[in-house]
């Protein structure tokens, strides 16, 4: 193993609601969803229509520019919705289960005897291939380039994270095959660890370069991980991937089908059993939240952690990227004089409130902004919690004038919306940094390409 990666930048946020590494028992929903929002720059084309019988890998709607690119039924059962917004935009294809479980049939396959183009077409033939994504941009990785190194982020250190160590145990064939695919497609395959822990799946793993880091969050994800290892300059390109997408990939391979199953973690303040479940993708959280979470106030149902997540309702449908699902209170109230109270037992990152003084404390944190959106500061606040070599503000800027020159400059291709979801938190001028990064990444795409 390579040295240790120590990182100093960055904001461990002690949430209130953590799961034990413990599974929980729910009943599998009926309802499953497929959302084209879900996938940045693809513009959905149905294949099927409302009322047409489906399996598990039955291909739902493909990207117009990209037909390649496919989306498959995560169950078997009946297309039953194509649920639309605003301009007929498709934002969820919903699938009613039958329960039966009955999935579309593909030959099992060796990874090394097939061609990189071979691997290629059985992935996107079978819907896996959205889960190959590529930085810079974030976007389902374009087959065509030739990246010059995968890599994978063995764990996640957001707020309430899984333990992805205790969600691959017993998955360590199907993760070691997945990764055999892997290197079909890009032979120069790195996967990053935290230093602290003592990992029996991954140290079990071949074929692989393995970075340990340790610092606070966002060390997990996998975009500071690239940057301190192998930064991307403009024209390369690093394909990623989650650890739960190669085991997927990894049981096509082995077995012939497309596998759906995931496990999640439910957790949160707001959840009375916080435990780990084994679903589905795209699955209805109806079930997980049934009898499980509190009855003090209006809720906040979130799809991902509460830093880069979606928010659903209660009957909503977990995001294909996300492992987890958080309830936290909503926060709807208007606090009176604000800051300007003590403060007593509220979470400060600065030295605002005297919480600062209790570092182990836990908080039952609501989504109140506290605070409407202000005009843009330079507080020199993001360069503390975003631990690259990168000055965010001036980026920022740059992005809110289209400056692509000055964006290029300034580092934009090593971002990600995940990578800038502690400066919007710690942001004293409310601005939304993540839908503004997505916004310059939207500009030079549709610029450059």
């Amino acid at each position: 193993m390579s040295e240790v990666i120590k990182i100093k930048k960055g904001l461990n946020i002690q949430l209130a609601g953590k799961a034990d590494n413990v599974f929980g028992q729910a009943e599998l929903p009926e309802l499953f969803a497929v959302k084209p929002t879900d996938f940045h720059g693809v513009v959905p084309k149905m294949a099927i229509k409302v009322g047409d019988k489906v399996k598990a890998g039955t291909v739902l709607f493909y990207d117009k520019y990209r037909p390649e690119i496919k989306f498959v039924s995560p169950v078997s059962g009946e297309l039953l919705a194509v649920n639309r917004g605003e301009r007929r935009k498709i934002l969820e294809v919903v699938v009613k289960s039958d329960g039966t479980d009955a999935a579309e049939q593909f030959e099992p396959a060796k990874a090394s005897e097939l061609s990189k183009e071979q691997v290629v077409e059985k992935l996107q033939v079978a819907g896996l291939w959205p889960f190959i994504r590529k930085r810079p941009y974030d976007i389902i990785a374009d087959a065509s380039e030739t990246p010059k190194a995968f890599y994978i982020s063995a764990f996640d250190s957001a707020p309430l994270a899984p333990d992805f160590d205790f969600v691959l145990t017993g998955q360590e064939e199907a993760l070691q095959e997945g990764i055999d695919v892997i290197k079909r497609l890009c032979d120069n395959v790195h996967l990053g660890v935290r230093n602290d822990a003592a990992s029996k799946v991954i140290n079990s793993l071949k074929g692989v370069t393995i970075h340990s880091f340790e610092g606070p969050h966002p060390v997990g994800n996998v975009g500071v991980q690239i940057h301190h290892t192998m930064p991307i300059n403009k024209g390369e390109v690093v394909w990623v991937a989650q650890p739960q997408d190669i085991v997927a990939i990894g049981k096509l391979f082995a077995e012939g089908k497309y596998d759906s199953n995931r496990v999640v973690v439910l957790a949160g303040s707001e959840v009375e059993k916080k435990a780990y479940y084994r679903t589905k993708l795209g699955a209805s959280i109806s079930t997980l939240i049934k009898d499980n979470v509190s009855n003090n106030g209006t809720l906040r149902y979130i799809s991902g952690n509460v830093l880069t997540g979606t928010q659903i309702d209660n009957d909503g449908y977990i995001g294909a990227y996300h492992s987890q699902v958080t309830v936290i209170p909503e926060g709807d109230y208007f606090e009176f004089m604000g800051w300007a109270a003590p403060g007593f037992g509220k979470f400060s990152v600065s030295r605002t409130f005297f919480s600062w003084m209790c570092k182990n404390k836990e908080y039952a944190l609501d989504a109140n902004t506290h605070g409407g959106r202000r005009s843009f500061i330079m507080s020199g606040e993001y360069e503390k919690v975003l631990p690259m070599d990168i000055l965010p503000e001036f980026l920022f800027r740059a992005i809110l004038v289209d400056d692509i020159d000055k964006m290029e400059q300034l580092g934009i291709y090593e971002l990600a919306e995940e990578d800038v979801a502690l400066c919007e938190f710690v942001c004293t001028s409310k601005q939304p940094l993540q839908a503004t990064l997505r916004r310059g990444i939207d500009l030079i795409i549709k610029e450059l390409s």
